[in-house]
């Protein structure tokens, strides 16, 4: 599974970048308490991960779903986050969502637009490949 306990722990650029965001410009954070915050998160994760993975299996669920985490959120007494996390969840939802559209919409645009169209772009490529 995890070979070293630091394998659990969440990229440094990533916890540096998030404390620099939630703090006013100019105040500084030591590399201990970085760290310390690293760890804290980790740990975070991993139980709400390990809780949320509980109640999928009650469920007779194999895969843990957001629904699962907002659940175990509640049930943790962390009520407070599900707020934002539901509406950046829906956020998420929504870029995915507009991306796969967009990449239908252009995937359509480079589609012949009828029978035609397509008999004669095999015709070429039939063609191509005799030659």
């Amino acid at each position: 599974m995890v070979e070293r306990i630091e394998d659990l722990n969440l990229p440094n650029a990533v916890i540096t970048r998030l404390i620099k965001d939630a703090l006013p410009d100019g105040a500084s954070v030591s590399k201990e308490a970085r760290a310390s915050i690293a760890r804290a998160a980790s740990v975070f994760a991993i139980f709400v991960t390990s809780t949320s993975t509980a109640l999928a299996h009650k469920q007779n669920h194999k895969t843990i779903t957001a629904k699962d985490i907002l659940e175990t959120l509640s049930k943790l007494d962390f009520e407070s986050f599900i707020p934002s996390l539901s509406q950046d969840l829906e956020a998420y939802r929504k870029m995915v969502k507009d991306k796969k559209e967009s990449k239908a919409s252009k995937k359509d645009a480079n589609m012949p637009s009828n029978a035609e169209d397509a008999t004669t772009i095999k015709a070429t490529n039939n063609e191509s490949a005799n030659e």
